[in-house]
């Protein structure tokens, strides 16, 4: 079993997680809100269902987490914040400004980072260093989206490798500066006939990573089909920094056994826990040795909801709250027999007059439905036919001082 995980910078600033779990950035998802919310989960492992589930904490008995003192205990877990652009800090955008919300407990302050210029990436994390305290900056270069990859963005970069060892020793030097710790995570390569994860691996390893998150999947692949977890063995066996697997966890015992069969450091959750924050609970009980899965009632869910728009709320105002929660409606009521009329209302709910209202006609007592447990969640897909990249990009590895500033955008994934 995974012990604690220790990401350390090479001047030897560190930051200790005791559960080695990390919510991946999830684009519009990972906000201070929902990262509060599952960090009130895993930080509850110890206390009663109800309690958990309603987010009613003994936060007292919960251990802080460890930001540079390595070899004390830490909180059960690393949330990210949604991934954000390096032009965007650079610029001082004030829409990527206001992304760079962190709740009150947040002892651990961890954004990713999105970019393709070395320079510019280097400069944007001096801003987060500086001038927002982060502790932790992991670095995307897995988006599959078509608008990133036809510009040589996102999982398409790693394939030059000049200009990712370029970034990932820029962005190392000004983190340690402060002495964060940066990581990066990738995917499996373009294709199946285009894999740059090992090579990714040692990349980062001699540019001073402190970690690398591999998502088991090709470009080419999106959310599709399997992630093949026997490449996260392999990227293990590459290098000597931690890997941290991440695709296909849905329940905690798919997170032990990626670890028992890969021998990887961490996971890294991403769609497994929409909809359910407790997973991180169980996560966390998991871990370290508790036997425990939390199946919440209908009531449970109804609470959890209610804690997740009093967070959204308080980070966005009542109406503009409100109406982020919608997107999370589906998730969290998937498998529960709820009726239509009343799931098109939660999906338009825009005060808590109105929730409260929808809420209560819910029957609190109807168990989980355990069907769901371990089915895949959120986007999924097919493959796409061929991914789409600038034009005589695989001719060779090398890229040179190409400008690929048309690359940078807000679409997140990995």
């Amino acid at each position: 079993m995974a012990g604690p995980l220790r990401l350390v910078a090479p001047s030897g600033g560190t930051v200790e997680v005791g559960v080695p779990v990390v919510l991946a950035p999830m684009a519009g998802i990972t906000n201070a809100s929902f990262r509060q919310l599952c960090r009130e989960q895993a930080e509850g492992a110890t206390g009663s269902a109800e309690d958990v589930v309603a987010g009613r904490l003994g936060r007292d008995a919960v251990p802080s987490p460890t930001v540079g003192t390595p070899g004390r205990s830490s909180a059960p877990g690393l949330f990210v914040c949604e991934m954000i652009t390096s032009r965007g800090i650079v610029e001082r955008i004030p829409k990527t400004f206001d992304m760079l919300a962190f709740d009150p407990g947040e002892k651990v302050r961890s954004v990713q980072l999105y970019g393709v210029d070395p320079e510019v990436m280097a400069r944007a994390t001096e801003i987060l260093c500086a001038e927002f305290g982060v502790h932790h900056v992991d670095l995307n270069f897995g988006c599959p989206v078509p608008k990133v990859t036809r510009r040589g963005g996102g999982g398409a970069l790693p394939w030059k490798r000049d200009r990712l060892a370029a970034i990932l020793r820029a962005t190392v030097m000004a983190a340690d500066r402060y002495g964060v710790p940066v990581t990066m995570k990738t995917r499996l390569g373009i294709d199946v006939d285009h894999l740059t994860f090992l090579d990714a691996g040692r990349i980062a390893q001699d540019a001073g990573c402190a970690a690398i998150a591999l998502h088991a999947r090709t470009v080419q692949q999106a959310y599709a089909g399997e992630a093949a977890w026997e490449t996260i063995a392999a990227l293990v066996d590459a290098v000597d920094i931690p890997v941290l697997g991440n695709g296909d966890i849905w329940e905690a015992a798919d997170a032990l056994r990626m670890v028992a069969a890969t021998g990887c450091a961490g996971v890294v959750i991403g769609r497994g826990c929409l909809g359910r924050p407790w997973l991180f609970r169980d996560l966390a009980d998991a871990f370290t040795g508790r036997p425990t899965r939390t199946l919440p009632s209908l009531g449970e869910v109804a609470a959890m909801v209610r804690r997740h728009g009093e967070l959204l709320a308080g980070l966005y105002g009542e109406k503009h709250g409100l109406t982020d929660l919608r997107k999370h409606m589906a998730w969290y009521f998937k498998g529960f027999p709820v009726g239509g009329e009343l799931r098109r209302g939660l999906a338009m709910v825009s005060s808590f007059d109105g929730l409260d209202d929808l809420l209560a006609q819910l029957d609190a007592s109807v168990p989980f439905p355990r069907d769901e447990l371990g089915s895949p969640r959120g986007r999924q897909g097919t493959p796409r036919a061929k991914v789409v990249l600038p034009y005589g990009w695989l001719d060779s590895t090398e890229l040179g001082d190409e400008d690929l500033a048309a690359a940078e955008s807000d679409a997140s994934g990995g």
